[in-house]
């Protein structure tokens, strides 16, 4: 019994030292706030920041091959032959659903029928 306690207690003693000398070693030397603005910005320069309030990695920084000029006239068009996206929408446009061969009567009487069956899906589920 004496054994395991001297044995648990030279693994406590070895395991104290070893963590006070590696946190030693970060806390020797702590970076200036010039220092932290300086790689800062030189990690922006070099495009490896992380974009303001994202937690992942660097993102790789994407140059467009159209001009400005070029992009507003695709833009103009699309808008002009109805192919651009709703405004506040960044995915493709969607296409408008087809009308209903069915009158609103016969889809009341659909669901009055699918309810009673217990065939509709609860709110809130697809």
């Amino acid at each position: 019994m004496k054994k395991l306690n001297i044995t648990a207690s030279l693994i406590a003693a070895a395991v104290a030292v070893f963590a006070s000398s590696a946190y030693a070693e970060d806390a020797a030397a702590p970076k200036t706030r010039a220092e932290v603005k300086a790689e800062t910005k030189k990690a922006v320069k070099e495009g490896t920041a992380n974009p303001p309030g994202e937690g992942s990695g660097p993102t790789a920084v994407v140059k467009s091959d159209k001009s400005r000029a070029e992009v507003k006239a695709e833009t103009k068009k699309a808008v002009k032959d109805g192919s651009a996206n709703p405004k506040g929408e960044g995915s493709a446009a969607t296409a408008v659903p087809a009308k209903s061969d069915k009158s609103r009567a016969e889809v009341k009487a659909e669901t009055k029928k699918a309810a009673k069956e217990g065939k509709l899906t609860p709110a809130g589920e697809k």
